[in-house]
């Protein structure tokens, strides 16, 4: 009789569903107990790891054989194709680490961009950050902090995306432009702007925790256990059960990282009044749930636009959800395009924001003048 080969994960699951058979004859409690036994003692990162590939990627674009073209587009340098998720079919989890390895790369190569490109320098954070601290960077263009008429800070959304990014997603599948800060900081410079680019998805330093085995944890109950203190512990033993499940789900994932918080300063006032004009893009913001005040809400009314992603043409204006600003077309619907597809609206807004300032600075010192040349001649009035 001719017995099928098995991988190494469907043997142990045979074994598996053996000893499990074994088990159905006994007791409710001699069968907990004995499963929990058989589960703590398989090897699960072992089993799965040698049905699945190590995570193991290339460290450069040259490596991974792709490179951007004279488009700022990621092309395959042998075949010409654009970025292929699917390497390997039925592999989706190492397909999905594959391209955040890529990511990783494209992030340093962004930021290689923003120092010779567009000529911005890095700067590190906080500034009096002692040898031991975490600490993080910014990128600043050479007279950043000393242009007091014009600078533009550009500050990227929530995720995986650091300094320079609107969306990783645009960078591998379109292009450079429509994917980076570059066109923006480009377009500022030659309107005469300083420019800061901000990283505020890089606010904590994550370190590894120390490696500890996965086990199924125990279901014993103290007796007579206050109901107070039983809460706590089911949802620590709830958490405990919930990573042990992860892990045999994802065994790859073979540390575990905590975040060291890196010290900023949060300054609202003093923001609001040096900042004149704010454009989003598809914020995900929230007055209600990041308890803006009232003179917050009355800013940004006066202050900020928001460009949705709406099947609306460009610039339509929309219904706004909450009292905070303005909201208008973004003229796509696809969320991580907003950015790029309102790029000539949102210097629009900033030049018309910029010449009711000036215009509203021209007729203070009017009439600032006017006033102190009327006191002037009533003064003297006065004295003859």
């Amino acid at each position: 009789m001719l017995i099928p080969q098995l991988s190494a994960a469907e043997s142990a699951l045979c074994i598996l569903l053996i000893t499990m058979a074994q088990v159905v004859g006994q007791e409710d409690g001699e069968k907990t107990t004995a499963l929990k036994d058989l589960l703590s003692r398989i090897d699960l990162d072992e089993l799965m790891k040698k049905d699945e590939p190590p995570f193991t990627f290339p460290k450069t674009l040259e490596e991974f054989e792709y490179a951007f073209n004279e488009h700022g587009q990621l092309r395959h340098i042998k075949t010409g194709e654009p970025f292929i998720f699917n390497a390997r079919e039925d592999l989706h989890r190492w397909n999905q680490k594959r391209y955040e390895a890529l990511g990783e790369i494209i992030t340093q190569y962004v930021y290689e961009l923003l120092e010779t490109k567009c000529n911005l320098t890095k700067a590190i954070l906080p500034l009096d950050a002692t040898v031991d601290e975490p600490f993080t960077f910014v990128y600043l263009s050479p007279n950043a902090l000393s242009n007091a008429s014009k600078l533009l800070v550009l500050i990227q959304g929530s995720g995986v995306v650091r300094a320079g990014q609107w969306a990783r997603r645009l960078i591998i599948n379109q292009d450079l432009d429509s994917g980076t800060q570059i066109p923006f900081i480009t377009r500022a410079m030659e309107e005469g702007y300083s420019v800061m680019v901000l990283n505020p998805n890089e606010n904590f330093l994550e370190v590894e925790k120390p490696y500890k085995s996965s086990t199924l944890p125990s279901q014993t109950e103290p007796l007579d256990e206050p109901a107070e203190k039983k809460e706590r512990r089911d949802d620590k033993e709830g958490k405990k059960r919930r990573e042990f499940y992860e892990k045999y789900r994802n065994p790859q994932k073979e540390t575990e990282t905590e975040r060291i918080p890196i010290r900023m300063n949060h300054r609202e006032i003093e923001v609001r009044n040096k900042v004149c004009a704010v454009a989003l893009t598809d914020s995900a913001h929230n007055i209600w749930l990041q308890e803006t005040s009232k003179s917050t809400q009355d800013w940004m009314q006066q202050h900020c636009c928001n460009w949705v992603s709406s099947p609306e043409p460009l610039d339509t204006p929309l219904d706004s959800m909450l009292p905070d600003c303005p909201r208008v077309s973004a003229g796509t619907e696809r969320h991580e395009l907003t950015s790029w597809m309102s790029f000539d609206s949102i210097f629009r807004f900033f030049s018309e924001v910029l010449e009711m300032k000036e215009d509203e600075e021209a007729e203070e010192t009017s009439t600032n003048t006017v006033t102190t040349r009327s006191s002037s001649l009533k003064s003297k009035h006065q004295d003859l």
